[in-house]
């Protein structure tokens, strides 16, 4: 997503990701497909509170909220960090342990003749 696009512009990619009318969301986030529709058009501009009570409802990631909360004019509420931090380095380990314990598809031919994982070739036999 661009980062210099308008908040109404932003939510409406992500209520249409949802695959929900301006009406579903109006329901589920208990305001009316009106307010939907003039916030999507950018004749209204959200509240901090009404961007991320949308934002919950149309399940966008956190790092997305921020983008939508910084479009609509407000300050960013998710603290970001990078993945080289300090206070990640207990969740690198806990990914490297995991991958270390999983078992790694070899890349085999398949009778068509496609490279693939073995498991996952439709014509290989039992």
């Amino acid at each position: 997503m661009r980062d210099d696009r308008p908040v109404g512009e932003l939510l409406r990619e992500w209520r249409r990701r949802r695959e929900l009318s301006q009406l579903d969301l109006a329901l589920q986030a208990e305001v009316s497909a009106r307010h939907i529709s003039f916030v999507e058009t950018g004749r209204t501009i959200p509240s901090r509170a009404m961007v991320l009570r949308l934002a919950e409802h149309l399940a966008v990631p956190v790092r997305e909220r921020n983008r939508l909360l910084v479009a609509a004019g407000h300050a960013p509420v998710y603290r970001e960090c990078p993945l080289e931090d300090p206070d990640l380095a207990k969740a690198h380990e806990a990914v490297e342990r995991v991958l270390r314990g999983h078992p790694i598809r070899r890349r085999s031919r398949c009778p068509s003749g496609s490279s693939t994982a073995a498991a996952s070739c439709a014509c290989s036999t039992p």
